[in-house]
């Protein structure tokens, strides 16, 4: 057969694959959760590290035609009749929100079909964020007490098990395996907080319940509001959201954007720190009202959304020992660190990105002279942003 047309459940069109008369592969379209496509160009150039890639394109529609969209980055070249690896992709941050899951769950789809057993992904970029994606269409083996490490360390290896992708309207979308694992509510990504024994910061967060599965924000293991009620198949049984708060926005103090910025840096690999810090200082941070999120990040702001203000003064009323008032400060500096880490992380590596080849090794090498910082300097900024969050909260 050398056209295919997937659909999911309700019958929307998910993927485009055609083939030549040989069997292989000649492009590849897949619907990602905006309704948009991805395409896969095979052998589309030489021009890259690794040698033959294929590339991928973004475009409204898929084409059976000449290439159309926007060509957005390349990968390592696999031979799609026979897929024996997870490929290296080059500029994973070009990629829209959901694409880089969709294409690797397009690979272990085919890797399953084909009777592949298990892949391994051997290329330069084995991130936490690779180790996630990869979360979504695959199980590791073996099992690890700290599987990312292990993964970091090239010692995983990992067994196709590609989602159920379903469009259940224009502005949902599901994911699901044995249960629901990931929906996008209007432009929102929901996800389960734990995937195959792997705690994963959910503030986004999917919860069983007695009447269905919920969708809905979560902060210091709180509830802070619900938003979708679903039947466990993925259809939706109510939207729960209610309007968003009309209150002013209130800046903060820009120790506490200190604190936060030095919580992204402290976890980031030290020749990309300083970038992050330095991307900071474009922002400044305040609390303010935000429609079904906890952060929104726009010009010379970051806000976050007033209801995670609202959950910390809620736990420091029954929490008078200032042992324990300070792990909630804490535990909210680091919730704010992880809501804009992915954004300040982006913006370092689009820095460096942008220079030429052969300046961004000689880049990543001088960032560390960007500032004599350190664990300590970030540690004290971390402690100042927590008793100026609590006076803040207090006051």
């Amino acid at each position: 057969m050398r056209f295919v047309q997937v659909v999911d459940r309700r019958g929307t069109l998910v993927a485009m694959l055609r083939r030549s008369a040989a069997g292989s592969l000649e492009r590849a379209w897949v619907r990602i959760p905006d309704g948009s496509w991805l395409g896969v160009e095979p052998q589309a150039t030489r021009e890259a590290p690794w040698g033959w890639s294929d590339r991928l394109w973004h475009a409204d529609e898929p084409s059976s035609g000449a290439w159309h969209g926007t060509p957005l980055a390349v990968f390592e070249a696999l031979d799609w009749t026979r897929i024996d690896r997870i490929p290296a992709l080059g500029e994973p941050a070009r990629l829209p929100p959901g694409g880089g899951t969709a294409i690797l769950n397009l690979i272990a789809t085919l890797a399953a079909e084909q009777g592949a057993e298990r892949l391994v992904y051997r290329g330069p970029y084995p991130t936490e964020q690779l180790f996630l994606a990869l979360l979504e269409s695959f199980r590791y083996e073996p099992a690890s007490a700290d599987p990312l490490a292990t993964f970091m360390r090239g010692g995983l290896e990992w067994r196709p098990a590609p989602s159920e992708r379903v469009f259940v309207a224009d502005d949902l979308y599901v994911q699901l395996r044995e249960r629901i694992e990931k929906v996008v509510w209007r432009g929102v990504t929901y996800y389960r907080p734990d995937w195959q024994g792997v705690a994963r910061h959910s503030p986004r967060r999917i919860v069983d319940a007695p009447e269905g599965v919920r969708c809905g924000l979560w902060a210091l293991a709180l509830c802070l509001e619900d938003h979708l009620l679903l039947h466990p198949n993925g259809d939706l049984v109510t939207i729960l959201a209610g309007a968003p708060s009309t209150s002013p926005s209130r800046l903060l103090s820009p120790s506490i954007w200190s604190g936060v910025v030095a919580a992204v840096a402290a976890r980031c690999a030290e020749p990309l720190a300083p970038l992050v810090e330095s991307a900071a200082g474009a922002f400044s941070l305040e609390w303010g009202p935000i429609a079904r999120d906890l952060v929104q990040i726009g010009r010379g702001r970051v806000r976050i959304s007033e209801r995670l203000r609202e959950a910390l003064a809620g736990r420091l009323a029954t929490a008078p020992a200032r042992a324990d008032r300070a792990a909630l400060g804490l535990a909210v500096i680091a919730e704010m660190a992880a809501l804009v880490g992915d954004e300040l992380r982006g913006r370092a590596q689009a820095a460096i990105l942008g220079l030429p080849p052969a300046a961004q090794p000689g880049a990543l090498e001088g960032s560390g002279r960007l500032g004599p910082r350190g664990g300590a300097e970030r540690a004290r900024d971390i402690a100042l942003a927590v008793d100026a969050l609590l006076a803040e909260v207090a006051g």
